[in-house]
């Protein structure tokens, strides 16, 4: 209970995110992984904690991303615009609070969802936004993210591999969504 979690995306993210979390009243979980992830969030962006960030503007899918699969996220939309899909793209850096706002205006404008997390879909970021949806705003949404299993040794990018965690995963999930989309 009232626990803040955040999940950062990059190198200027997590030092943004660590300064918040120092200025912050209460308990904050900052969560950190292993991947060598590009650095693309500009320096001097604010850090808000519960806001979330749009990097794409898109009107076909939604794609929430935390952590380091914001730049899957992106490359994903890349992949995706090559096929003429338009992919919005929303960096979750605040798991909680989730910035349900963020979520239903997108999904209201896009119609579907994809959520990518590098972690259990189980109790994610997924299930927090289904509930969104599920309670607000009824549209169709795919998950990547691990399917209930034990985690294993490897490197990260072997890791994000075998379960499924790369912007090929999320270009088949948002394709997915799309065509669940009623008509």
């Amino acid at each position: 209970p009232n626990m803040t979690v955040i999940n950062p995306c990059d190198y200027n993210q997590t030092k943004a995110a660590t300064i918040a979390s120092a200025a912050y009243e209460g308990p904050v979980y900052l969560r950190f992984g292993r991947p060598v992830i590009p650095v693309f969030i500009p320096e001097d962006m604010p850090f808000e904690i519960g806001k979330a960030i749009t990097l794409n503007e898109g009107t076909d899918v939604s794609i929430f991303a935390t952590g380091h699969l914001v730049w899957e996220a992106l490359q994903a939309c890349q992949m995706l615009e090559d096929e003429g899909i338009s992919a919005e793209i929303i960096n979750i850096h605040t798991i909680k609070p989730l910035d349900t706002e963020a979520i239903l205006a997108s999904v209201q404008k896009t119609g579907c969802c994809v959520s990518a997390e590098e972690h259990q879909v189980n109790g994610g970021l997924g299930e927090s936004i289904a509930h969104t949806l599920i309670t607000n705003y009824l549209a169709p949404q795919e998950f990547v993210g691990v399917k209930d299993t034990f985690g294993e040794s490897g490197t990260p990018d072997e890791l994000m591999t075998k379960y499924g965690l790369k912007a090929a995963n999320i270009v088949e999930a948002a394709k997915k969504a799309i065509a669940r989309k009623t008509k």
